[in-house]
């Protein structure tokens, strides 16, 4: 359940706080990160989240726009989180014979 409205009327907050696109579980980072690491238009997204109308997409973007500062820490800090992540996780077995087997 959301917990406030924004002036967007495609925007709600989730229980964690984010902005999600109301009526579904898709965070407005997500789309943002998608735009920023394919180049995808609007309309691209839209192509690749049928769920989604095209007035979902474009409130998303317009949202970041105002909101950009917020959200790129929101993204980096999940970067980070990642990164982190991937230097205490241990390769695993299986990955180390493919590698050996120069099979990836």
């Amino acid at each position: 359940m959301p917990l406030a409205q924004t002036c967007y009327e495609h925007i709600t907050f989730n229980s964690e706080g984010l902005p999600i696109i109301a009526g579904t579980n898709t965070k407005v980072i997500e789309l943002i990160v998608e735009r920023i690491a394919y180049g995808w238009s609007p309309e691209e997204l839209y192509l690749q989240h049928k769920y989604l109308s095209l007035g979902q997409i474009y409130a998303a973007l317009a949202y970041y726009a105002d909101n950009a500062e917020e959200l790129d820490l929101e993204i980096e800090r999940r970067l980070q989180k990642v990164e982190k992540l991937q230097k205490n996780t241990k390769i695993s077995p299986l990955i180390n014979r493919l590698k050996n087997k120069k099979l990836i």
